[in-house]
């Protein structure tokens, strides 16, 4: 498999990946925010914070797609190094909230290699000859 395949196969996989969570955090807000690693969740009104969480998603797989799509895999590899911050911060609040360190580990952070790896191999794509 050629680099740019795999950077366009790992980026298809990114993109449908957030569309899905995002839709699990807005039909099952609750049942999806057991697995993100937090030891509690907002109740009541404050459940609206799991729909944004679920709009964040669906918002970058969207970006993904979009730039794919249209080509623009230079801005694609751009656009994920910068969305790399977000799952690498998850980790973050996780551990700093008292969540297990192998959530925190395991889905944030393999999230966050998995995303800046993408970017590094859109990034090092050399321009098609004219």
């Amino acid at each position: 498999m050629t680099t740019k395949r795999l950077a366009t196969v790992l980026a298809v996989l990114g993109g449908l990946f957030l569309l899905y969570i995002g839709a699990l955090f807005l039909l099952a807000p609750q049942t999806s925010a057991e697995g993100f690693g937090l030891p509690t969740w907002p109740q009541g009104q404050g459940e609206g914070f799991l729909a944004v969480k679920g709009m964040r998603d669906i918002g970058f797989g969207l970006v993904i797609l979009a730039l794919l799509l249209a080509g623009q895999r230079k801005a694609l590899g751009l656009a994920m190094a910068a969305m790399a911050v977000v799952p690498a911060s998850d980790m973050v609040i996780v551990l700093n909230e008292g969540g297990p360190a192998a959530t925190a580990y395991g889905v944030h952070g393999l999230t966050a290699a998995a995303v800046a790896v993408t970017a590094g191999l859109l990034l090092r794509e050399r321009p098609a000859a004219a």
